[in-house]
């Protein structure tokens, strides 16, 4: 859904929660594909029977990119990504898992090098069926000011 916004519009506090989506054995694996990554943590379900953890790790550019992607139901033809900072995995994702993402803006504030934009920071916490949460990030956008538009 297209929402245009300005900077003027974000309201510290406000939020939305995606829906969730399941992470299918496939996934893991098309994503180590596409990336690489054939870590034993993702891709040896024998040798991680036997780690602390038990079973096969998701991978955390995989939940990051589902977990982001979530969010895309509402695109802002005013404002586009600058950057993400602070990501974490505080747990990890396994295939069978139902994750879903809530953005809440955390931060409003002026762009020095771009007057004519403002910075609004959306904090992204992915979490799992369980309420863990299993992504945390930071999303900077650079949101058109009202009077930039004039």
């Amino acid at each position: 859904m297209e929402r245009e916004r300005y900077f003027e519009d974000y309201v510290e506090g406000e939020s939305r929660q995606s829906f969730g989506r399941t992470i299918t054995e496939a996934d893991i694996v098309i994503h180590a594909g596409h990336s690489g990554d054939f870590f034993p943590h993702h891709m040896d379900a024998e040798w991680c029977a036997t780690q602390p953890f038990g079973q096969r790790i998701a991978h955390g550019t995989m939940t990051f990119a589902i977990g982001i992607g979530l969010t895309a139901t509402e695109i802002n033809p005013r404002a586009f990504t600058y950057g993400y900072e602070r990501l974490r995995f505080p747990a990890p994702v396994h295939a069978g898992d139902t994750i879903r993402t809530t953005v809440t803006i955390g931060a409003l504030s002026d762009d020095p090098k771009r007057p004519a934009y403002g910075r609004v920071t959306e904090i992204c916490e992915t979490t799992n069926q369980k309420g863990q949460t299993v992504m945390y990030c930071e999303h900077i956008l650079l949101a058109e000011r009202r009077e930039a538009a004039r």
